[in-house]
């Protein structure tokens, strides 16, 4: 079956930086396009970033752009998101999620928490 396991989220200051991991399994990983998506307290889902499945191209959303990098390795079944310059407002839950068509994910990671604290 297909999982999706987020790995990498903790406590970070603000200008910090941390490296999120979504291992897949159960899927060919290299045939889709991937996501990662973030949900703040309190707040509903934000998208953030994807990367088609050769990896070739990227999108973020304007609140991330500049300062997170989104990346995958085929070979090992991983997607990688890079976030630096990290700020109070990126503290959220971060899932990863694969995507079948626009706008559309089919299947989630439970999440991971990152927390952006003095």
């Amino acid at each position: 079956q297909v999982q999706l396991v987020e790995s990498g989220g903790g406590l970070v200051q603000p200008g910090g930086s941390l490296r999120l991991s979504c291992a897949a399994s159960g899927f060919t990983f290299s045939s889709y396009a991937m996501s990662w998506v973030r949900q703040a307290p309190g707040k509903g889902l934000e998208w953030v970033s994807d990367i088609i499945s050769g990896g070739g191209l990227t999108y973020y959303a304007d609140s991330v752009k500049g300062r997170f990098t989104i990346s995958r390795d085929n070979a090992k079944n991983t997607l990688y998101l890079e976030m630096n310059s990290l700020k109070h407002e990126d503290t959220a839950v971060y899932y990863c999620a694969r995507v079948i068509a626009v706008v559309t994910r089919d299947y989630w990671g439970q999440g991971t928490q990152v927390t952006v604290s003095s």
